[in-house]
């Protein structure tokens, strides 16, 4: 056991941070993991903030509470490998330090100046170019917001970054950015592996205030004070350079491939599938990110997840989770007369309308809590099936062996009615993925094939459980359903 090589993982999520450490087959050790609850602070006009220290700290806190809990009998550290969210930027100072908070994906104040970057270029080009269309989520927006709110903050930056660009500043003195943390800023040319210059001409920047990508094998080691004596264990270890949670996601739960779709709730959504065939052009109303220099990703994500969930139990008060989930379950389809847009924190795929907000036609005196949650996850359920439709066009037929769809992300996984739900609305089976913390092991995974210890992410095993199969008479109901809840947005949201 002393000999077999490991490998530490960290995933700085946007609820938490988490430090595991895996073997050489990509099996988490129970004995050695640690986590730490992260805080956002929300404003009233839209923000979603963290602060960049604080941040850093979490994370150097667990991994030093994964090498205690591992001890001595844990050794050699092979390397530490790392996935962190998309779509984040905070500013830095002279002497090296955050001068700004960490701007959230989920950051909203930006609106104005995607219009205003709407009115300058060609939207569909830069699409097709750097994947991701003009949106709050991403970085250049925000950039310009910043310029123009706080401009004492903007002033004081020298460089803009992400998170785990930051951490690799504060452990080495020099942030690094992969390929795949880069194609997440909206901002990066897929195809010629640069910072997109016509989109940085009309920011407030010069290029060389951005990190250059690289590969994300390019590694790091030697930790600066006092970092090398906390982590001693992992002090001239190689650490790869950040990927995105999103990418890794797919790769821990095991949707390695074209033929493997997966469906993640968490706190918000995404339906990811990695890989397919041609050049990483994503279909009107999706996206694409890079996995690493060679891979990629095309799909979907949803602000409205878990979240929506979570607000709908505490604002109805609908009491304990297991009694819920019993009513949910014995509920027919589409049997409350309810029509529910779910955007209570906006909306992303595919429409990207930032501005969009959350509505409930139908309510009587007789509607009980218990409907109103129902029709909520039924409506997540609808936005999927319309990104469902564009993936699949983009896709084209399905492989010999068929189309597996995976269900993962623990407010998805928590739920078997949210998921029945989810396999009639697309009409297709969905298979459990039993990986609880699959982007932390798909971190793992990849830093495990850069090290040369796995051939291949073919060569690692993944645990699945059951399947949940469609019925033809519910996806019926639900087709109707479907079309209620597009005219609805239509009516609502129309430009």
């Amino acid at each position: 056991m002393a000999d077999s090589p490991y490998i530490v993982a960290l995933d700085i999520g946007t609820s938490s941070v988490r430090a595991a450490i895996y073997d050489a087959r990509g099996h988490a050790l129970p004995e050695a993991h640690a986590a730490a609850r992260q805080v956002v602070r929300t404003t009233p006009d839209g923000g979603a903030e963290m602060r960049a220290d604080e941040v850093v700290e979490r994370a150097v806190d667990c991994l030093d509470e994964t090498l205690v809990q591992a001890g001595e009998r844990v050794r050699p550290i092979a390397g530490v490998a790392i996935c962190t969210y998309w779509h984040s930027t905070l500013g830095v100072g002279r002497a090296g330090r955050a001068v700004t908070p960490v701007y959230l994906w989920s950051d909203t104040r930006s609106a104005a100046e995607v219009e205003w970057l709407r009115r300058r270029l060609d939207a569909r080009a830069l699409h097709q170019r750097t994947g991701c269309p003009l949106h709050t989520s991403y970085v250049a927006p925000r950039l310009l917001w910043v310029a123009r709110a706080q401009p004492h903050r903007f002033r004081q930056a020298r460089q803009w970054m992400s998170i785990g660009e930051y951490l690799f500043l504060r452990l080495f003195g020099e942030p690094v950015c992969s390929y795949s943390m880069a194609s997440g800023t909206g901002m990066f040319d897929l195809a010629k592996r640069q910072w997109d210059p016509a989109l940085l001409s009309l920011l407030p920047i010069q290029p060389e205030q951005l990190t250059p990508p690289v590969e994300y094998t390019e590694a790091r080691r030697g930790l600066r004070p006092p970092f090398a004596e906390r982590l001693r264990p992992l002090r001239e270890a190689p650490w790869f350079p950040a990927l995105g949670d999103g990418a890794c996601s797919n790769v821990g739960s095991g949707a390695t491939h074209a033929g493997r779709i997966a469906v993640m709730v968490g706190t918000s959504g995404a339906m990811r599938v990695v890989g397919p065939p041609g050049p990483p052009r994503p279909p009107d109303g999706l996206w694409a990110y890079l996995l690493d220099g060679q891979r990629f990703l095309i799909g979907g994500a949803l602000s409205n997840g878990g979240n929506l969930l979570t607000w709908l139990m505490h604002t109805l008060r609908a009491g304990s989770r297991d009694r819920l989930e019993q009513e949910l379950q014995r509920m027919a389809p589409d049997t409350h007369g309810l029509t529910v847009l779910p955007f209570l924190f906006g909306e992303r795929a595919p429409g990207w309308r930032g501005d969009a907000r959350a509505a409930i036609v139908g309510l009587t005196g007789a509607t009980r809590p218990a409907e109103i949650v129902r029709a909520g996850l039924e409506a997540v359920a609808y936005r999927f099936a319309l990104i469902y439709q564009r993936l699949r066009g983009r896709l084209g037929k399905p492989p010999e062996a068929g189309r597996q769809i995976l269900a993962t992300g623990g407010a998805l996984l928590h739920s078997p009615a949210w998921m029945q739900i989810l396999a009639d609305v697309l009409n297709e089976p969905l298979l459990v993925s039993h990986e609880p913390q699959a982007s932390e092991r798909g971190a793992a995974l990849m830093g495990l094939v850069a090290l040369g210890i796995l051939p291949s992410l073919d060569a690692a095993a993944f645990p699945f459980g059951r399947t949940f199969l469609p019925s033809a008479e519910r996806h019926a109901r639900y087709r109707q359903a479907l079309a209620r809840h597009q005219e609805l947005y239509a009516r609502l949201l129309a430009e």
